[in-house]
């Protein structure tokens, strides 16, 4: 484990967990790189979980942000479907007035008013307003006047967003988007290229709400714009979900840090995925930065961490030879251009063995991650399968989640997948499908899908 520090900047760390040791002509490499970051003012946990505000810093940790260096856009669903119940869209008015007073005072911030067009609804004027008593109650008061009415077109919303986070010229940009309909009024193709124009300029968490709404079109945005997705099936939970969200973007510290990977001649990376706190492939992603070198972003970053799946092909060697497989760093870009700034750093090794017990024994890390990925593939693949009315198909798979979920301690997995299937041995995977399944059961699933468990080291 290598660690550096910057002032201004968290502490970060990255930790290294593989079995390095291959068989005589044995060419993949696989290691479960742990980035944790340290030492930011809003205090919250190493572990993921939402971290809250503080007003001060520990001395020798890094500031806190500041206006202009943090900028948030509210981006809210006024479409004519959110006028059914009429109580969903008072809780999403509830819900922004509660993410506003979460706010940190000096922060950016603005609510789109989102529709098959995308409104400002406060301030306005292309601009964002800074936090504070008396734009808080403006923006409150700003809110009474959304009512439903028009299509969706979610791609808009979020182009307004880029263009108002821009410009802030806030160092983190980060959006917040709920939606309780399908993208109907814009192709699937606007989207898909819009996520390709926003990716890498905000971070943004996307939330459905209610249970009309399509999971895939919501996670592939929290996906591309390396933010987090849910459901929020009745909408009096908005409110608290709103206001953990606003919590945990208050706690980021730093922006746009990279995961920088080195590999040496002769030897390509097979991929690069996070692995926790839920699922992300990051493999396409990939930008070149130096002679075998690449960067995979992985947005803002608070007190928290996170685990990265590294899989590597070296060329092979005899047995007895040793390599370096890849140097795995992290870096912050520089605003001027110079080199970015090395934040941690880890190393992933080969070493050819002809002992069968070292070369074949796989690092309790890797195979717990690797069950995790097939648990979230096969829930995708079985909730498929039985949309298409193919019952064999989808007991198979879901019975399969069911016994991936009992090995790795997954319980609010285990939960979900108990209200589509009835459990029969969850250690061997024999489970029925339910003859009838709410639409909140299935959505709830595939959405949380991604969510994982920790290693226990």
């Amino acid at each position: 484990m290598a660690t550096f520090s910057k002032p201004g900047v968290p502490r970060f760390a990255v930790e290294v967990y593989q079995n390095a040791h291959l068989p005589e002509g044995g060419r993949d490499v696989d290691a479960i790189v742990t980035v944790t970051s340290t030492g930011t003012s809003t205090g919250g946990s190493a572990t993921g979980e939402t971290p809250i505000p503080a007003q001060l810093s520990p001395a020798g940790h890094a500031p806190r942000a500041q206006a202009p260096d943090a900028a948030v856009v509210i981006m809210v669903d006024c479409s004519g479907s959110m006028d059914y119940p009429p109580t969903k869209m008072r809780n999403a008015r509830d819900a922004t007035a509660a993410a506003i007073d979460t706010l940190r005072d000096g922060v950016a911030f603005a609510v789109v008013a989102g529709t098959h067009q995308a409104k400002e609804a406060y301030p306005g004027g292309g601009r964002l307003a800074v936090a504070g008593p008396v734009t808080r109650q403006q923006a409150k008061e700003a809110l009474r006047k959304l009512t439903p009415g028009g299509g969706t077109a979610i791609g808009t919303w979020l182009r307004l967003a880029d263009r108002l986070l821009d410009a802030s010229g806030a160092a983190i940009r980060h959006g917040i988007l709920l939606t309780d309909g399908r993208n109907e009024h814009e192709e699937p193709e606007a989207l898909r290229a819009t996520l390709d124009v926003c990716a890498g300029r905000f971070t943004c968490d996307a939330r459905g709400v209610g249970t009309d709404w399509e999971v895939k079109e919501v996670t592939g945005i929290a996906s591309a714009l390396l933010g987090t997705a849910d459901i929020v099936a009745d909408p009096a939970g908005l409110a608290t979900d709103f206001t953990r969200m606003m919590q945990a973007t208050m706690g980021k510290e730093v922006a746009d840090i990279a995961l920088r990977l080195w590999t040496p001649q002769g030897a390509e990376v097979r991929f690069v995925k996070q692995v926790a706190p839920s699922m992300g492939d990051l493999t396409g992603r990939r930008a070149e930065s130096g002679p075998r070198t690449g960067d995979y972003p992985t947005g803002s970053w608070g007190d928290e961490s996170r685990d990265y799946h590294v899989g590597v092909r070296v060329p092979s060697a005899a047995v007895g030879e040793e390599m370096l497989a890849a140097r795995v760093s992290l870096v912050l870009p520089s605003p001027d251009g110079s080199p970015p700034e090395v934040l941690a750093q880890g190393l992933v090794r080969a070493i050819w063995t002809d002992d069968p017990a070292a070369s074949t024994s796989i690092n309790p890390q890797v195979a717990h991650y690797t069950g995790q990925a097939e648990l979230a593939e096969v829930i995708q693949q079985g909730l498929d399968l039985r949309k298409s009315g193919d019952v064999d198909g989808a007991t198979a798979k879901l019975g399969r989640a069911v016994q991936l979920a009992n090995r790795s301690g997954n319980e609010d997995t285990a939960k979900l997948l108990a209200k589509v299937v009835d459990v029969v041995d969850a250690a061997t995977g024999t489970v029925r499908l339910k003859a009838k399944v709410t639409a909140e059961a299935r959505m709830t699933l595939e959405t949380r899908s991604t969510k994982t468990v920790r290693v226990k080291r």
